[in-house]
């Protein structure tokens, strides 16, 4: 969501990325398929980036299948934490705006994610996401909606064992996709 253009279509776009599986088949307005589009092309970009690469190395062999969802929380970790130097408003008054806008559009949401939101927002979880207690949690919420077994269970202690190394790893990516998304659909404009 930090990627997307500032309009309510993108956001519900880069939100829904993660849930929207398959074709997309004219389900949503225009503006909501641009933005998992965006979010699919981001994803893309972002399994091919070496400090990407870098970090899953850092997992231990055991996570390592589910390294991918893993860093990809760790990296929310330090965006939340170093928000001020990426975007012009304080994170609060962008997670409010970004719920603002989901609970406007929760009718076009998925049912799964409509009854996830009050407490998403209730609970700030972008926001929390600055805590390693927020990652835990997080992790183990992934790991117990997953149908595989997975060992996401206090994953987080995977950050805490190499932080410095995946904080490194974060400094270097953020700029490169940042760029990428430029090229992709023109300047990045944060939500106000």
């Amino acid at each position: 969501m930090f990627l997307s253009h500032e309009t309510p279509a993108a956001v519900i776009g880069g939100f829904l990325g993660d849930f929207v599986k398959g074709a997309i088949d004219n389900r949503f307005s225009p503006g909501v398929e641009q933005g998992i589009v965006l979010h699919r092309k981001i994803d893309r970009y972002t399994d091919a980036h070496a400090a990407i690469a870098c970090s899953k190395r850092l997992v231990s062999p055991d996570r390592r299948r589910y390294a991918g969802i893993m860093i990809d929380v760790f990296y929310d970790h330090f965006l939340a934490k170093h928000w001020s130097r990426y975007a012009p408003i304080p994170l609060p008054d962008f997670t409010r705006r970004v719920y603002a806008i989901l609970n406007q559009h929760c009718h076009s949401l998925p049912e799964r994610l409509q009854q996830m939101l009050p407490r998403m927002a209730n609970d700030d979880w972008l926001g929390s996401y600055r805590e390693l207690w927020a990652i835990d949690a997080a992790l183990n919420g992934i790991g117990r909606r997953l149908k595989r077994q997975n060992n996401l269970e206090n994953a987080a202690e995977e950050l805490e064992c190499h932080y410095a190394q995946f904080e490194n790893h974060f400094f270097a990516f953020l700029p490169d996709v940042i760029h990428y998304v430029n090229g992709e659909k023109g300047l990045i404009q944060p939500l106000r």
